[in-house]
């Protein structure tokens, strides 16, 4: 595959360029901001979009999917910058495990802690319902971030009582893996998919957008099975070895998110497959770029989790203040592709999630 050190600023619905247009650039690193409303209502933007005149002394809560992961300790941190610089109080929380079942304790003890708006990345599309409805009954507002509820759709879909969501466009970005991976292998051969938690709603859009890449090939590709590792590295790492040994000719494997990231190249390096395997992941965790600079994983496409943070703290503002005009129902907020041709860039650097 063709290596480029190179940062390309785009925009959303830039994806729509041709296909050939795409390949020709696939895998450099793209991101920047985009600070006006999209013609379908979406907006991307890292600005600060409030002003804290009525929310100084406000509390915001903010519930992540889990709390060990590097991306929201990377979404966190964003949140907190954003939160001190308005001179707003920020109560951060969050299970464990990514499971619905542990997340909405936390979101029943949390409403009970004088906040005005609850910002939330739902561990499900369909048990974080009710409880979030809750909370917005109780006269807080709700904001998704990183996943949604419902469809996602929070204008005219099933669920609109959020706010907004901020995250990425995840079934572009599968797309984009997709592509690039499908690239890397020369345009055909078997490749295959895991997962997280059935249930996720940016993780299932990943998958879709990649089985749209490969749907494109028109069978020069085929997808050899999907898997969920439940967020859990050793099943990640078991379940690849697991594909390796069933599918002798694979050729590629794409990894939704940081824990099969991580799980999937230990399972090619236990195979002792890396130089015969392509793997394209989402999120840059400090050990899914080690195995980047290793050549173990070829492409990393990194979200921007800070800049979702500081976007839903601004939008928290915004709601406390009564400016719902500052309030767009869809954010997103771009990708940064890695590869070891501009690992070491300034904009690259900056895209690496952190560990504490």
């Amino acid at each position: 595959m063709k290596r480029e050190n190179a940062v390309r600023t785009f925009q959303s619905g830039w994806y729509r360029r041709s296909r050939r247009a795409f390949l020709t650039d696939a895998a450099i690193a793209v991101g920047g901001t985009f600070l006006a409303a999209c013609s379908d209502g979406t907006l991307t933007t890292t600005q600060s979009v409030t002003s804290n005149s009525r929310a100084s002394g406000s509390t915001i809560g903010l519930i992540v999917g889990q709390s060990t992961d590097p991306f929201y300790k990377t979404l966190a941190k964003g949140a907190r910058v954003e939160a001190a610089a308005q001179g707003v109080n920020l109560l951060v929380d969050g299970p464990a495990h990514f499971a619905a079942a542990e997340q909405i304790p936390i979101v029943k003890a949390m409403m009970k802690k004088n906040i005005s708006v609850l910002i939330i990345a739902a561990c499900s599309d369909t048990e974080l319902i009710e409880p979030l409805r809750q909370v917005n009954d109780a006269g807080i507002k709700v904001i998704s971030v990183d996943t949604f509820i419902g469809n996602g759709n929070y204008t005219n879909g099933p669920v609109t009582f959020p706010l907004a969501y901020i995250g990425s466009d995840n079934v572009a970005g599968g797309r984009i893996a997709g592509d690039v991976l499908i690239k890397s292998i020369g345009g055909r051969g078997k490749i295959y998919i895991q997962d997280t938690t059935p249930g996720t709603s940016s993780t299932a859009q990943r998958v879709q957008g990649c089985k749209q890449a490969v749907a494109a090939t028109n069978g020069a590709v085929t997808l050899v099975g999907v898997d969920y590792n439940y967020h859990d590295i050793a099943k990640s790492t078991q379940e690849t070895i697991t594909v390796i040994q069933r599918v002798g000719d694979l050729a590629g494997i794409f990894g939704v998110n940081v824990g099969s990231a991580e799980g999937i190249a230990q399972g090619v390096k236990d195979a002792n497959k890396f130089s015969e395997i392509k793997i394209a992941s989402f999120d840059a965790s400090s050990q899914a770029i080690t195995d980047l600079r290793n050549g173990i994983v070829d492409i990393l496409i990194t979200q921007k989790p800070a800049d979702m943070g500081r976007t839903a703290v601004d939008y928290a503002i915004s709601a406390i203040n009564g400016n719902t005009s500052a309030i767009k129902k869809l954010v997103h907020t771009g990708f940064v592709i890695i590869n070891k041709g501009n690992i070491d860039t300034p904009a690259t650097q900056a895209a690496i999630y952190i560990d504490n």
